[in-house]
């Protein structure tokens, strides 16, 4: 069987994940994307508050970006409050008979998080500000694009290398 370099990048960072232990991957994923969530969402909406605001009158003003923005943030904070106090501290201590409960519920809510950023996509016409947009309007949309960047990933990390080997130990 050939060996499919287009999977080598993603195997090599699985099994480096799988190696270094879910200990540093759980640490990795609340100081890299836990914590800067926590900081992105609000950034973004007062951004968009303001967009909407100020440009009310343009016909491509992201109406509505602010609120959803606003759910994907509630939503967000409530899942990883309980991924911090729930389900990453079972899997700290080597897992659980039914932690594939958890773990659905937050694979569940996961696509959850996938419909809520193609609707990000089209509030921001796939991040893309129109061409008069000013410099704040286009700071929105590169948040917006690095949200959805960030989510995606963090994503990939929970699904693809920290969840499997405790459903299949579950």
């Amino acid at each position: 069987m050939p060996f499919d370099t287009a999977l080598a990048p993603e195997r090599i960072l699985a099994d480096a994940w799988a190696e270094i232990g879910p200990a540093a991957l759980i640490d990795h994923i609340i100081r890299r994307y836990h914590d800067v969530h926590r900081a992105q969402f609000p950034e973004a909406i007062a951004l968009a508050r303001r967009i909407e605001t100020v440009h009310q009158d343009h016909p491509r003003c992201p109406r509505g970006l602010a609120d959803h923005l606003a759910i994907m943030a509630d939503h967000l904070m409530s899942h990883q409050g309980r991924e911090e106090a729930v389900l990453f501290p079972m899997m700290l201590a080597g897992g659980h008979p039914k932690i594939r409960h958890p773990i659905g519920r937050m694979e569940d809510e996961h696509r959850d998080v996938d419909e809520q950023l193609v609707r990000l996509a089209v509030l921001t016409t796939d991040f893309t500000a129109p061409a008069d947009a000013c410099g704040t309007w286009r700071t929105l949309y590169r948040a917006c694009r690095v949200i959805s960047e960030d989510l995606c990933e963090h994503m990939r990390l929970e699904n693809d290398i920290l969840f499997p080997p405790f459903v299949e130990a579950g």
